[in-house]
């Protein structure tokens, strides 16, 4: 069974804060920091650009490792005209160390142009695998999530694929993004599912009741835009939680997600070293009850 430990400050050094907020077991053999790093961020600024500098990509995910973050999130689609991320994470970490893992999503296509394809069929998912193999230069991929798009159905048999791939050693553990509390239970029919990876932030809680059915089954939940999608908010409470802690906004905002529940990873993105560090450093943050009570109350006025 997946267990989270909630390691002290003990366990944890100067040189490696993302181990602050202790580590997490998914699929029962990969243990992770809860603080970890997306790439989505590393190719560019947005999918339409402008571009970011690939030697400060490949610094910042260096410099990640450096600061103890043991789990990155990528995907074949974070690309922008000829950088993608899986390319700069090769170039940054191959060989890579024995503790990382990379989690990647497969589902949505995008052309070179960058437009996006219908969702991917059995097919089209098989080759996906195969395309981020050969991109990050693996034998296996640690983590791999079927991504749901708003108008995909049921995808057993897409998940099946995955399963199948499983089976054949080119994938260790299976997750789901952006899909329902009814897509999660379909693929759990199928296969284990070791991770969810939806959207949720102080601002957008709309899988609340995912967040805790994770929990209760020792999956982790890996929230992407932990800011909302567009940078931690400029509202008033998380400013006043800040300037108690001598925190940022953003940090609050991460700190957050880790209180809220013991199988939440998180996976904040940047293409900055300073924001890295930044955002690293919260994994040390800790949120009291008058903290926590003002974030929730976020939710109902957004103030």
């Amino acid at each position: 069974m997946a267990t989270t430990e909630n390691t002290s400050s003990t366990h944890c050094s100067d040189t490696a804060p993302a181990t602050a907020a202790g580590s997490h077991l998914i699929g029962g053999d990969r243990l992770v920091h809860r603080m970890g790093f997306g790439a989505m961020r590393l190719p560019s600024a947005g999918w339409d650009g402008p571009a970011h500098d690939p030697e400060r990509g490949i610094a910042v995910l260096r410099r990640a490792v450096e600061l103890g973050v043991n789990h990155i999130d990528t995907a074949a689609f974070y690309f922008y005209e000829d950088i993608a991320a899986n390319d700069l994470i090769r170039k940054a970490l191959h060989p890579y160390p024995d503790d990382l893992v990379i989690a990647t999503k497969v589902g949505p296509g995008r052309l070179p142009d960058g437009s996006w394809m219908d969702p991917a069929d059995p097919t089209e998912l098989r080759a996906a695998v195969h395309r981020n193999l050969r991109e990050l230069g693996r034998d296996h991929l640690d983590l791999v999530y079927l991504r749901f798009l708003r108008t995909d159905g049921p995808g057993e048999d897409r998940f099946a694929t995955l399963a199948a791939l499983r089976d054949e050693g080119l994938i260790r553990h299976l997750g789901v993004s952006n899909a329902t509390p009814g897509q999660l239970a379909e693929a759990q029919e199928i296969a284990p599912v070791a991770a969810v990876q939806n959207r949720f932030s102080p601002l957008t809680r709309d899988h609340a009741e995912l967040v805790d059915l994770c929990a209760a089954r020792d999956i982790a939940y890996v929230p992407y835009f932990p800011f909302g999608g567009a940078g931690a908010p400029d509202l008033a409470a998380l400013r006043r939680v800040a300037d108690r802690h001598g925190a940022t906004p953003a940090q609050v905002t991460l700190a957050w997600l880790l209180a809220v529940s013991p199988s939440m990873l998180a996976i904040p993105g940047t293409s900055s070293p300073d924001h890295l560090t930044e955002n690293v450093a919260a994994a040390a943050l800790r949120l009291d009850a008058e903290d926590l009570a003002e974030l929730d109350a976020l939710r109902d006025t957004g103030m």
